[in-house]
């Protein structure tokens, strides 16, 4: 036997400030009230942030309007493109920095900050300089909308970022970006990465807080357009708010994906595709193969191995390269999954998880699966947000059609299977808006992303993310 050694990633690359302010018009602003972030892998507190009340959004919103109005969207397309692909060129000169970073404030493995999140990052960044001056080939007379109000969730902190302000201002837009008041420190870096690449002052402007700053960003009469990311029912609030008056919006939702094993799929990729779809980044995805719908007649022998398998996955310190499943990011999220697992044992599923022992400090949940669940369980209908796979069985494509789609949520999906007449035919009645085929969270700037029914509506990625920021 071989005893484990730690391979920890160093944290000596970042320079967490002891606080941070506001970025407006180009410049750190203070303001009146503050908040903590905390390393939700040890509950150290790494900085105290700046609160935006309505004052600050007033004025990061003028600074966006001036902005707009007299800079940036009379720049020339091929100009603005250049400081997108100065940004692109400057993420990835501090990617080791970024990916740290993220990986501190969030909880998430730093392999997964540091070969799937900054690299996209970047890569968004490029895809989107290069439209830049190619509108004309994307919508009919393009125009840019104005002021855009981002409002983005803790679980990618800094790739939400970039699918929201990379199309935007390759549009000619200016934005005012508010990140999740758990994980600022990424998009804070991100402001300093606008100052290095000499992004014209209020282009992007960055204000902190919790749910009444994105209140007051989201209600502001001077903005034009709102884009965001997060839950349900906070999607529902923006919608009753911004119904009625002038401004575009796009929702990104949540989500209960269903990921579909037929008998014929390869069971040993499947089986990765599982722990792919529902344990990375936690759990902590709109997108996650949460829900695990398995033909009966293979039934027995994947979960075999994929009970084998999760007990190689190892949970533990973010920094340490070696770290499978990292962090729960807050002590709220931690307590719904809590809640939301007692539930299923309470309506009858069968819980198990591998023998895994959690740190002491910090906010932790074991890799979980649940068997014999049934449609009407909570565990089955309701998003966890964690590292809690619901398995249900099927015995006909049909069937398999009817338990995927009966969900309020349609965001993804995934099917496994040799037969690639089988993945057509599922993939027209599969109300999803992605549908991976023998593969799960694949993502590429190039490609659209979005959902159905309460995962929201409007697309992000590829040419359809450029239509949500032009006339």
């Amino acid at each position: 036997m071989f005893e484990y050694a730690p391979a920890p990633e160093s944290r000596d690359i970042v320079d967490i400030k002891a606080s941070y302010g506001l970025f407006i018009d180009g410049e750190f602003v203070d303001a009146d009230s503050s908040f903590k972030t905390v390393d939700p892998a040890s509950e150290e507190v790494l900085a105290e942030i700046a609160e935006a009340d309505a004052t600050d959004v007033d004025r990061a919103v003028t600074a966006a309007r001036k902005a707009y109005e007299s800079v940036w969207s009379q720049l020339p397309a091929t100009e603005r493109a250049k400081y997108l692909f100065r940004i692109a060129r400057i993420i990835q000169e501090r990617s080791r920095e970024l990916a740290v970073l993220e990986s501190i404030d969030n909880g998430k493995p730093i392999r997964e900050s540091r070969d799937v999140d900054i690299p996209l990052v970047a890569a968004h960044f490029f895809y989107y300089a290069g439209w830049a001056d190619k509108l004309e080939f994307a919508v009919r007379d393009p125009r840019p909308i104005g002021v855009a109000a981002q409002v983005i969730p803790w679980n990618f902190p800094l790739l939400m970022l970039a699918w929201k302000i990379a199309p935007a201002l390759a549009c000619g837009n200016t934005v005012v970006l508010k990140p999740a008041e758990t994980t600022p420190l990424t998009a804070l870096a991100f402001a300093e990465i606008c100052r290095q690449a000499d992004l014209p002052p209020g282009v992007v402007n960055i204000v902190t807080g919790a749910g009444e700053t994105g209140r007051a960003l989201v209600e502001h009469e001077g903005v034009d357009k709102v884009a965001f990311t997060g839950s349900t029912d906070v999607g529902r609030q923006i919608a009753r708010s911004v119904a009625g008056t002038a401004k575009r919006l796009t929702l990104e939702l949540g989500g209960k994906a269903a990921n579909v094993i037929f008998d014929d799929a390869p069971v040993d990729q499947a089986v990765e595709g599982i722990v792919n779809g529902i344990f990375f980044n936690q759990g902590h995805v709109c997108c996650a193969g949460s829900r695990l719908l398995v033909q009966e007649s293979i039934a027995e022998e994947l979960l075999d191995r994929l009970k084998t398998r999760m007990a190689t996955l190892r949970v533990g310190d973010p920094l340490d390269k070696n770290t499978d499943i990292g962090a729960i990011n807050s002590a709220a999220q931690l307590e719904k999954i809590r809640t939301l697992s007692a539930a299923g044992e309470e309506e009858g599923a069968t819980r198990w998880s591998p023998p895994c022992e959690l740190p002491d400090r910090g906010f932790w949940f074991a890799p979980t699966i649940f068997t014999g669940v049934a449609q009407s369980h909570r565990i089955a209908r309701e998003e966890i947000f964690g590292p809690v796979l619901s398995v249900l069985t099927f015995r006909t494509p049909q069937e398999a059609v009817e338990k995927a789609n009966n969900t309020p949520y349609g965001l993804s999906a995934g099917v496994w299977t040799e037969k690639g007449s089988r993945i057509l035919w599922m993939a027209e009645r599969l109300r999803a808006g992605v549908v991976w085929a023998n593969t799960f969270n694949k993502f590429d700037p190039a490609s659209p992303f979005g959902g159905y029914k309460e995962s929201g509506f409007g697309r992000e990625g590829g040419r359809h993310g450029l239509e949500a920021y032009l006339r």
